[in-house]
């Protein structure tokens, strides 16, 4: 599919070749890849047990791609808040978060490319996600993280091999450092580059899959940039644009009322100072996409939930007591479904997805101060 499609900057519609590597516009703006027409059932690729089984339908097809098995995670029936709920668990992945879809997918065609080394900037899921997948493509990765980021967080870039550079100063100033640093080395960034929206659309398609080809009523995610919420709703558009579905499903952002600026302009909430938060995945006080994610919203029929810091520990102790260990970040969808059931935005009878986006081992220091156990 790579002759039909384009970078395109959605605000103004130019548009750009994907045949040269870039992560952004001529003007700074953030782009996506041009409406794709997507696949049916038959384009599936069943040999392949991995987010690569969708290659049609994706906008090129890597001679090699780099995978590490990624994706077709377990979709299992749970009782959420007195009702039966379907879990996603996306943390059944080489690097324990969802992120290893779109890390697979944008480095995969940045190597075709020619790029050989890349820059990100990310204290968690993100950075780790790069560096597994730029170690197991033979690229060189580089990761910029807040100078005050615990150490902890770095060990699992550090053991791929990627270089740190601690950034002083916010979160903000470490993007900001980062795409300046861009002019000397590719920025592979998970927020810019639109590849990996390309790749974190395939949740979509395997959810499609896995309910024997429909559509859930519902699908609801946790926020930060939103690079699921565009996921999902890329992945669903193509399958109604393919007509291998009949409705788009309701996508719900899930943020935590201490920092949800998605959700606050979706809820027409004036904005607030972002406060520190336990769902440290979703703490972006500055999101890239925040319109792409208020269509997606509204196109789908969906909206947003915040939530407060008792509700995610609560969500992710409940889990877990039932097996499920998920970061609290990833919490967030479960705690969702019974607020969003509540004010009757979605129905109990319906078929409902929640998307537990990262493991529980990568908050161990976060349970310990829930549980009120030293470590």
């Amino acid at each position: 599919m790579a002759g039909m499609a384009s970078y395109i900057d959605p605000r103004s519609g130019r548009l750009y070749p994907i045949e040269i590597p870039r992560w952004c516009g001529e003007d700074g703006a953030p782009l996506l890849v041009s409406d794709l027409p997507g696949i049916g059932r038959d384009d599936i690729e069943r040999g392949l047990r991995s987010i690569w089984r969708y290659a049609a339908a994706l906008p090129f097809l890597p001679v090699r791609p780099i995978t590490m098995g990624e994706g077709c995670t377990p979709l299992v029936e749970h009782e959420v808040g007195g009702t039966t709920t379907l879990l996603k668990c996306e943390w059944f992945m080489p690097t324990g978060s969802f992120k290893d879809r779109g890390a697979s997918v944008m480095l995969s065609l940045l190597r075709e490319q020619g790029v050989t080394a890349v820059l990100e900037d990310s204290s968690g899921n993100g950075g780790a996600a790069v560096s597994a997948y730029a170690a197991a493509g033979g690229m060189a990765a580089t990761i910029f993280v807040p100078a005050s980021t615990s150490p902890a967080k770095t060990v699992q870039s550090r053991a791929a091999g990627a270089a740190i550079t601690l950034v002083p100063g916010s979160r903000q100033d470490c993007a900001d450092a980062a795409e300046r640093e861009a002019e000397k080395i590719f920025y592979a960034s998970h927020n810019w580059q639109p590849f990996f929206l390309q790749g974190t659309k395939t949740l979509a398609y395997e959810l499609w899959e896995d309910l024997n080809f429909t559509a859930p009523d519902n699908v609801v995610v946790p926020c930060g940039a939103g690079s699921n919420v565009l996921g999902a709703y890329i992945g669903f558009s193509e399958l109604l644009r393919a007509g291998q579905i009949a409705k788009l499903p309701r996508i719900f952002a899930a943020q935590p009322a201490h920092c949800a600026p998605i959700a606050r302009a979706a809820l027409g909430l004036d904005p607030v100072e972002a406060k520190p938060t336990i769902a440290e995945g979703t703490a972006i006080s500055k999101p890239l996409r925040t319109a792409e994610c208020l269509r997606a919203m509204r196109e789908s029929g969906g909206g947003a939930v915040m939530l407060s810091e008792e509700e995610i520990a609560a969500a992710a102790l409940n889990l877990a007591k039932r097996g499920v260990y998920v970061e609290p970040t990833s919490a967030q969808a479960a705690a969702a479904v019974p607020k969003l059931i509540a004010s009757g935005k979605i129905a109990a009878r319906e078929t409902t997805v929640a998307v537990l986006t990262g493991t529980g081992l990568k908050s161990t220091p976060r349970y310990a101060e829930m549980l009120g156990v030293a470590i």
